[in-house]
């Protein structure tokens, strides 16, 4: 299985090309069968390899950054696993949304009450808002 195909590329890199300021909603979450690693992207830089978003190595303190999608994809774990793509992933809130909830509970969470709160705290109320839209 790819980690990031054609069509999950291309929309993270939209999202790369767009005002530097956007709040995107994370398109791709990879995630580490065997442990607590967990990364959500919602943008790639035009090099095609360094995806945005929000990272979280098991340790108790998320964070939102930059990281490299070809070390991801060469890490082997045991068993001979390795990191995997979450094929049922919907991003459904901005990437700023899921930050502060992760920053709340200390680990990426997609608890639909967890992320409605972070986005009550943000000022991001409306339902359009909520969804990723405009203000």
């Amino acid at each position: 299985m790819s980690l990031l195909p054609a069509p999950l590329r291309a929309r993270l890199i939209a999202n790369g090309a767009d005002e530097p300021e956007s709040d995107h909603v994370p398109v791709l979450k990879l995630f580490n069968p065997l442990g607590a690693a967990t990364w959500l992207a919602s943008e790639m830089n035009a090099d095609g390899d360094t995806l945005f978003g929000l990272a979280d190595l098991g340790f108790g303190c998320p964070e939102l950054g930059a990281f490299s999608q070809s070390e991801i994809a060469s890490i082997r774990l045991p068993l001979g696993l390795g990191i995997e793509r979450d094929l049922c992933f919907q991003g459904r809130f901005p990437l700023s949304v899921y930050a502060e909830a992760a920053r709340a509970s200390g680990w990426i969470t997609e608890a639909e009450r967890v992320l409605r709160a972070a986005a009550i705290a943000l000022g991001l109320t409306g339902p359009t808002r909520l969804n990723g839209g405009a203000p």
